[in-house]
């Protein structure tokens, strides 16, 4: 089992309370996605997923890449372990 500091465990918690970034999640455990992608389904900006996405990684649950002009997601679910 992976041991939080109290400060990552309550990052966790937090990005976990909110019922979008927790579907963002489940759609990332299919594998990468796109910042788009990760909108499309919620009709977002994509400013507002980026906010979404950032609480994410700030909490260690997802990692982003750019490629381009393309920022992939992906789900680190070490947090979660």
């Amino acid at each position: 089992m992976v041991e939080l500091e109290t400060p990552q465990m309550d990052a966790v918690f937090h990005a976990l309370g909110d019922a979008t970034r927790r579907h963002m999640l489940r759609d990332l455990a299919g594998g990468e996605r796109t910042v788009s992608q990760l909108a499309e389904p919620f009709a977002m900006s994509l400013a507002a997923a980026s906010k979404h996405i950032k609480t994410l990684e700030n909490a260690g649950l997802i990692r982003r890449e750019v490629r381009g002009r393309t920022h992939m997601c992906r789900l680190e679910p070490g947090p979660l372990a």
